[in-house]
């Protein structure tokens, strides 16, 4: 009796393994990015929703991007998505609503580098660079800390017929300054070959500790802070299904 019990505890585990452990496998340790739309079709003013949040939670627990209609600043952390409007609030983002343009990963991080000195962005941006196996390859960032300054925009809905976002940047968008502000930047450094296709260099949003309020970052100040870093070794890119983006003209 206690054989046939092992053989059934040992068949039971194997089964386990086996259903979940491929699908584990894909998500944390595959090192895959996974991006929906191009920031050039967002440029051209494509704000339409192509997929759910629902969906794109199966692809990835870390990320950002933007909400239909360019409705502010996404920010994904920790399995959590959060929709940074133009009032620089931070409201929950329900599974049925949809984005136009995001990038997720399911983040793990591999090293972290330290940032104890008074620094610039441009500073950090290149601390971090140093650490770097190779600027050929994508990474996921996450950047924690207490910030002395950080700038940040974040901007309202837009109403078709939409306007490319440059316009929107430049007529509607709304700048924040926060300071000695505790929080979260989540982000990408991407390889400037991928600048047809996304942001290339560093792209990142912040939302503060409270889970209240962030948005895109534009500048600041970072001290005794620390920078968690993942290579990403593969990059998906999901294209719209509807018309806006097939009869549009994109460079």
């Amino acid at each position: 009796m206690k054989l046939k019990h092992y053989l059934w505890i040992g068949l039971l585990v194997m089964t386990v393994i086996l259903c979940v452990l491929p699908g584990y496998s894909q998500h944390v340790h595959k090192k895959l990015g996974f991006q929906f739309s191009t920031v050039g079709a967002l440029s051209a003013g494509i704000y339409d929703g192509m997929t759910t949040f629902k969906d794109i939670k199966q692809q990835g627990n870390f990320g950002l991007g933007t909400l239909e209609g360019l409705d502010g600043e996404l920010i994904a952390l920790d399995g959590k998505f959060f929709q940074v409007k133009g009032d620089g609030v931070a409201y929950p983002v329900k599974d049925e609503m949809k984005t136009p343009f995001a990038a997720v990963t399911f983040f793990r991080k591999e090293r972290t580098v330290r940032v104890k000195e008074r620094m610039t962005y441009e500073g950090l941006q290149q601390a971090i660079d140093q650490q770097l196996s190779s600027k050929n390859l994508p990474y996921a960032i996450r950047i924690q800390g207490i910030f002395p300054y950080l700038k940040v925009r974040s901007a309202p809905k837009q109403k078709p017929p939409y306007p490319p976002i440059s316009e929107v940047i430049k007529r509607s968008q709304v700048i924040f300054e926060l300071r000695n502000v505790q929080g979260t930047l989540v982000g990408f450094r991407l390889p400037q070959y991928f600048k047809s296709v996304n942001t290339d260099g560093y792209h990142f949003h912040f939302i503060t500790s409270d889970r209240k309020a962030g948005g895109h970052l534009l500048d600041g100040e970072f001290l005794d802070t620390h920078a968690e870093i993942e290579t990403l070794r593969d990059w998906h890119i999901a294209l719209p299904n509807h018309a806006s983006f097939e009869q549009a003209t994109l460079n």
